[in-house]
């Protein structure tokens, strides 16, 4: 019962939140959670006892949000265009990764930080971000920070995208190719390859669902790399069970995953998992926002947003060069 408060707090934000992302779906109804409970959190004073409930949100339904989002990655719905597309997608994460771990070392930057605009940026912005987070154990400001940071450079690409593939004479496939591998969210690679016509469109969506189950290897990789870190400082020198270390939704997220494939569930099926994860997600970004004090902001300065932008920029150009050298450019 201590969590009701809260839960009623974050689920009628949530609702909110997803009436206005059916109006301004550029935006998307997660963004407009968190930041509806960041000004929330910074205008009133909010009572201690919706805290258990908040917590619960921006903790274990974004948990429940990451299962429900396995449900909607089936390895058939991949395609020719997909398997077409994963040298290119390979190429541009590591590009991201490496140029991300320079700047965070150059530029002073905080780890987790990092890694969350590091994985948004590559992958599949707020959902990998919200994959991710609990994996690293990310404070809800440094969250709050990434998903702001990703965001803004996704409003930038639906300006910008159509320009540049005109610019290039790209053929329809070709942008598409582009659009699902340079752009951050999913929301604005349908928003720019649908101004750049049908066939981009079609090609951009298969193209980045095939960067989005990026997310499995990503998401167990850094659980690996957090149990082996968590390991080499335990105070006491034991050694540990690393499988056991890793989270349980990160297990169920992957076996909710191999549950689609086999199934191969129809349009209709996955249309609703996805709204179901979405609103899940809303959930517990209503849940962050309601965390997170605008001071902070303040405090992290510039570098995130520098590192952002030219993790970007570096996924742009990689991805010129490599449509490019394969002939679609």
């Amino acid at each position: 019962m201590s969590k009701v408060k809260g839960l009623c707090l974050t689920l009628t934000i949530a609702i909110i939140a997803t009436l206005l992302g059916h109006f301004f779906p550029i935006v998307g109804s997660a963004i407009f959670a968190m930041v509806i409970g960041m000004i929330l959190n910074n205008t009133l004073k909010l009572s201690e006892s919706f805290k258990p409930g908040i917590q619960y949100s921006s903790k274990k339904v974004l948990h429940y949000s990451i299962i429900l989002l396995g449900f909607t990655l089936s390895f058939q719905s991949i395609g020719t265009v997909g398997l077409k597309s994963l040298p290119i997608l390979i190429v541009t994460l590591i590009v991201a990764f490496v140029v991300v771990t320079l700047l965070v070392k150059l530029l002073h930057i905080d780890l987790h930080t990092g890694i969350l605009i590091g994985v948004g940026t590559s992958i599949c912005g707020g959902s990998a971000i919200a994959a991710t987070s609990p994996v690293i154990k990310a404070k809800d400001n440094i969250i709050a920070f990434s998903l702001s940071t990703v965001f803004l450079f996704n409003l930038i690409a639906v300006i910008i995208f159509p320009p540049i593939g005109h610019f290039f004479h790209m053929s329809q496939e070709a942008f598409g190719f582009f659009s699902g591998t340079a752009i951050n969210d999913t929301s604005s690679v349908v928003a720019a390859s649908a101004l750049y016509g049908s066939k981009a469109l079609e090609v951009a969506t298969i193209v980045k669902l095939t960067r989005t189950l990026f997310i499995i290897p990503i998401t167990i990789g850094l659980a690996f790399w957090m149990a082996k870190r968590q390991q080499t400082t335990n105070d006491g020198g034991q050694s540990q069970n690393i499988w056991a270390m890793i989270p349980n939704f990160i297990i169920w997220f992957i076996v909710a995953s191999l549950i689609s494939t086999v199934f191969n569930f129809s349009d209709g099926v996955i249309t609703i998992f996805k709204q179901a994860a979405l609103f899940f997600i809303t959930i517990a970004l209503a849940g962050v926002g309601l965390s997170v004090k605008f001071s902070q902001f303040k405090q992290a300065g510039i570098r995130p947003i520098l590192l952002g932008m030219i993790t970007w920029v570096a996924l742009i150009v990689t991805s010129l060069i490599i449509l490019a050298m394969i002939g679609m450019l």
